[in-house]
């Protein structure tokens, strides 16, 4: 049997191309004042100081999926995990020039996040454009797989949504046979225009733009925890 540890592992690059003096700026002094505290229970008091919803993205990319929801919800709580140093950057730039105070970011896995937050404490999971893996050898890397799932399960609340974007075909038949493994998660799509289409308040980010210059098709998958 595989370790589960293992599973559960977030696979991603920490940095790219160098800083700007402008964005180190950034990283210096506006990260600090939006980041998950680095130990210790979590909760929706102990990160805005009151009991509002919260909504988890894993991986954010550059932060625009997350400052969308961010700003169409701002009773709600957002907590965006992202290894990559640049697109924790992107994130913070969407912090300031929305002056968004509902936005908490971490700089690493988030899976270490998650499991500090109590079970059933939230109301939205995102994981948006996953990378692929896709070598076989590698299918235990992806986001997608029962180890994550379980604890993504466990913080949901029931009738909560898990949300699943991805262009990769090897992902997305991946992510259907492993989705539809479980007991805990109902697919929504009745049509196949379901998950053809992006639904409204689900903001676009860079990354699906470039995936459909590309000509790649893009698939939106949502599951309610039951």
């Amino acid at each position: 049997m595989a370790d589960p540890i293992t599973l559960r592992r977030l696979y991603g690059r920490r940095q790219g191309h160098k800083l700007r003096q402008g964005q180190s700026a950034l990283v210096e002094e506006l990260l600090p004042k939006v980041s998950v505290p680095d130990a210790g229970p979590l909760d929706a008091r102990t990160l805005f100081g009151d009991d509002r919803p919260l909504e988890f993205e894993i991986g954010f990319g550059g932060g625009e999926h997350l400052a969308g929801q961010a700003t169409m919800r701002p009773d709600h709580g957002f907590i965006g995990c992202e290894p990559f140093l640049n697109g924790v950057v992107g994130a913070l730039n969407h912090i300031r020039d929305g002056e968004l105070a509902n936005v908490r970011l971490h700089m690493g896995d988030a899976l270490e996040v998650m499991e500090r937050l109590p079970d059933a404490s939230l109301s939205r999971v995102y994981l948006l454009h996953p990378d692929p893996w896709p070598k076989a050898r590698h299918a235990k890397r992806r986001m997608v797989n029962h180890g994550p799932l379980d604890l993504i399960a466990a913080k949901l609340k029931p009738g909560s949504e898990f949300r699943l974007g991805t262009d990769d075909p090897t992902y997305c038949r991946w992510a259907m046979m492993v989705l539809g493994q479980r007991k805990d998660f109902v697919w929504q799509a009745q049509t196949a225009q379901d998950f053809l289409t992006r639904p409204a308040d689900w903001p676009e980010t860079r990354y699906e733009r470039k995936a459909r210059r590309q000509g790649h098709e893009v698939w939106y998958f949502r599951y309610v925890r039951v």
